[in-house]
Parts: C-alpha cells; structure tokens; sequence
C-alpha cells in the first residue's frame, strides 16, 4: 500500500483519489510517519430491490386527464369572481 504525507495528499488530493479511484489500490494518508487516514475506492453495492410490483404497461386512459372534470360555469370560484350584473 503507498503512503503519502498529509501535505503531500493536500497539494495533489485531487490525483491521488483519482490514481486509487482508477487502481483500485488503497492509500495511506500519514502525519509524522503515523496514519491518519486510509483512501480506498467504495465496494459496489448491490443495486436495492424493489418492494413494489412492477405496474409499467399495466394502466389504461380513458379520455382527458389533464382538464377540468366539470364545465368552469359549475364552478363555485368561477361564479364568485363575475360581476353581478354577469349573473
């Protein structure tokens, strides 16, 4: 496993955690010759289950579903915002 100093690391922490990203190879991260930090690259994690049924192709419209289920001159709002002599 390489070492490299903590000043080094912070100058260069860019390349390193590129150079172990690409490798696959660990770093160590050391202060006065002790360790302080160990760079890896992440373990794959397993993609999650789905807990739901998939439902993709199974649904059906039927007619509009983006307008007004009713005529605006139904509507309550719609009445209050005329004039009164409009009514």
């Amino acid at each position: 496993m390489e070492e490299i100093a903590i000043s080094k690391f912070k100058a260069t922490c860019l390349a390193v955690l590129e150079r172990v990203r690409k490798t696959g190879e660990p770093v160590l991260v050391t202060r006065f010759g002790h360790p302080v930090a160990k760079i890896h690259p992440p373990q794959e994690f397993p993609k999650p289950v789905r807990q739901f049924t998939d439902l993709g192709g199974t649904m059906e419209i039927h007619g509009d579903i983006v307008g007004p289920i009713s005529d605006i001159s139904e509507w309550d709002a719609y009445q209050d915002s005329k004039e009164p002599d409009e009514k």
